[in-house]
């Protein structure tokens, strides 16, 4: 499948989801950088992240700095490298998570994320999470008003149902091209998207692509048959469903997070594993 508007993503891609480096239980500011550093010695072009990965109230970008900063060290072309990140969603610093999707702040939002970012432009830009007390159209409108003004260079939806996205899409003009939600052999219930996105032509990011933070270890616990399947070939359970993930389409691409070097090493191994068609159906069965 060619994609219409994010061909920066090869077929069978896995990015780096930025989250664990940045909020509880996060590592030093060197092994982040180290954990990026090898994701894009590895071959990863895509890096995502939010300003509202961070861990107190007043280190609202802390991720997108980081990123930034990992970035202007590595010694390869960064310019290669899509970065991600997301408005709309916040984090008080007390733990929980509240959204905002007025217009204004979305669009200041993401103003302060290209300063974050070090960037004249932002890659791609999502809509974070849907405000309940702001009309969908009216938060998609602002992407649109962001595009337009060149301020991002492509819009994303996350957290999203087959309507919202088929909404966002006819908002941006046919132009929205990602959309990430959580999708993973524990949390299922957004196939719908995954599939409507397959016949827009639009990426399909899996956001906690191994069941989230902290879960990913029990992984082949919980779900057998990707042991099973694991040990056959010799491998991970985890990258048994990245590689399960990568096979539900061309338009799907991971992004598992990773705080240390050896971890995003061994889910990019995911994209070389080829699974049989009888894998295939007893992982989709499980």
């Amino acid at each position: 499948m060619q994609m219409r508007t994010i061909a920066d993503f090869p077929v069978g891609a896995i990015g780096l989801g930025g989250m664990p480096m940045s909020i509880e239980g996060r590592p030093d500011a060197s092994q982040a950088v180290a954990t990026i550093h090898a994701a894009l010695d590895a071959g990863v072009r895509h890096i995502d992240t939010a300003n509202a990965y961070h861990l107190l109230a007043g280190e609202v970008g802390h991720n997108e700095r980081l990123i930034a900063e990992a970035l202007r060290a590595w010694s390869g072309d960064s310019s290669t490298v899509l970065v991600a990140t997301k408005g709309g969603h916040l984090r008080p610093g007390d733990g929980s998570w509240t959204q905002n999707g007025d217009p204004a702040y979305l669009k200041a939002a993401a103003k302060q994320s290209c300063r974050d970012l070090g960037v004249e432009a932002i890659g791609l830009y999502y809509y974070h999470r849907p405000d309940p007390a702001v009309p969908y159209a009216d938060s998609i409108g602002a992407l649109a008003e962001l595009l337009d003004a060149g301020v991002i260079v492509r819009a994303g939806v996350s957290n999203a149902s087959v309507e919202q996205i088929r909404t966002a899409n006819d908002i941006l003009g046919g132009r929205l091209a990602a959309v990430q939600n959580q999708y993973s052999p524990a949390y299922r219930r957004t196939q719908d998207t995954l599939e409507e996105c397959g016949r827009l032509g639009i990426a399909f990011l899996p956001w906690s692509p191994l069941g989230g933070i902290g879960r990913a270890k029990e992984l082949g616990d919980r779900f057998g048959v990707f042991h099973d399947v694991a040990a056959t070939h010799g491998v991970s359970a985890q990258q048994v469903a990245l590689a399960w993930e990568l096979a539900q389409g061309p338009h799907v691409i991971p992004i598992p997070g990773a705080s240390r070097p050896e971890t995003i090493l061994d889910s990019l191994k995911a994209a070389d594993l080829v699974l049989s068609a009888d894998e295939l159906a007893a992982l989709d069965a499980a």
